[in-house]
Parts: C-alpha cells; sequence; structure tokens
C-alpha cells in the first residue's frame, strides 16, 4: 500500500470528534486496522472491511472484521447497515459512493480521504481511476442532496510524504431546531 503507516491519519484523528459518542463506525479498506484502533480507543465500535484476509487478521484486535472484495461487481455486503461514521482512507472505488453515503445514519459523519489529481507527479497511485477529480467529493456530496453539511474539505498537496489528496469531514444532518455546534481546529485538543 503506498504511504503505509501505522499512526491514524492527522485528518481522520482532528474530526474523530464530531462522531457521535460512543457510535458505531464503518472502516472502509481498513487494511491492517490503523483507524480501527484509534476509533477503538476513543470508545467507538468498529467494523472494518477489506478484501485481504492477512490484513484482517490484525485489524480484528481493535473490531469486527468483514472480508468482501468491493470491487467485483457483488452487491454492497451491508445492505440497509447504518452507523455513526464511516472512514476511507487511501481508497478510492466510485461505484461505492451511493452505499458509503446511505451507510452514514442521521447525525452520522462522512470522513474521507484519500489520493487527488497530480498524484502521479509523485508516485503511485498515478491511474486517474484512483485519483479523484478537483472538487469531486463536494460534487458527490452536493448531488447526494442538502441533508449533507460540508465542515471540512481540503484539495491539495502533502509533503510528508509527498501525495496530492482530497479530503472531507461531512455530518449527515438531521432536521432539528438548534444549530449544531461543530468543533473547529482550534477547539480540538
Amino acid at each position: 500500500m503506498p504511504h503505509a503507516t501505522s499512526q491514524a491519519s492527522p485528518w481522520i484523528r482532528r474530526f474523530t470528534p464530531l462522531i457521535p459518542a460512543g457510535a458505531s463506525v464503518l472502516d472502509v479498506a481498513c487494511g491492517q486496522g490503523r483507524h480501527m484502533r484509534w476509533l477503538a480507543e476513543q470508545g467507538h465500535a468498529v467494523l472494518g472491511v477489506d478484501r485481504s484476509a492477512e490484513a484482517l487478521q490484525t485489524a480484528s484486535q481493535w473490531g469486527d472484521t468483514l472480508q468482501a472484495d468491493l470491487e467485483d461487481g457483488s452487491p454492497w455486503p451491508l445492505p440497509g447497515r447504518q452507523f455513526g461514521a464511516v472512514v476511507v482512507t487511501n481508497y478510492l472505488w466510485r461505484s461505492l459512493f451511493p452505499a458509503l453515503l446511505a451507510s452514514v445514519q442521521p447525525g452520522g459523519v462522512l470522513l474521507y480521504e484519500t489520493f487527488a489529481h497530480g498524484n502521479a507527479s509523485v508516485g503511485r497511485p498515478s491511474s486517474p481511476d484512483f485519483l479523484l477529480q478537483p472538487g469531486e467529493l463536494l460534487q458527490v456530496l452536493h448531488e447526494a442532496g442538502q441533508e449533507w453539511r460540508v465542515v471540512a474539505y481540503e484539495d491539495g498537496f502533502l509533503s510528508d510524504p509527498e501525495r496530492f489528496v482530497q479530503r472531507v469531514a461531512a455530518v449527515r444532518e438531521e432536521p432539528q431546531q438548534e444549530p449544531v455546534r461543530y468543533p473547529l481546529q482550534a477547539d480540538v485538543a
């Protein structure tokens, strides 16, 4: 896996406080579970999905796991299930967007971070099939409807390791009377 690390992404750590306390979390293409570990340590029940049985052996230390190849044309393996958060990092399979968004329960959070246009100039992945186009995550959420509130979005270059990324933190809002207080960077410890 390109740019592999055992630490949770700073983006995921930064926006974990948006996830409702004790909520269940789905980690898509979880690999060995670096985000599962982080989220379990924050008090969340985590389900990790990946196609690698070997990676899931490690990931299972931090929650439930499900082996599934999400790219082979099979139906979504979790029909009708919803989670307090869906986390996706370093993974893009565009046909999954509807299932991923439907898997976030009202009041839940989508945390998505993956490689973006320009990454071919610094390494892999380099195929446009695996690189988000400028504004693509925003467009996906816009097309999904007004129930999505984008709390944060970035599209640019990171230097360590060198890569182009696009990332979003979005809340699937519930109809409510009072505004929700979303913590900004200065408010997160």
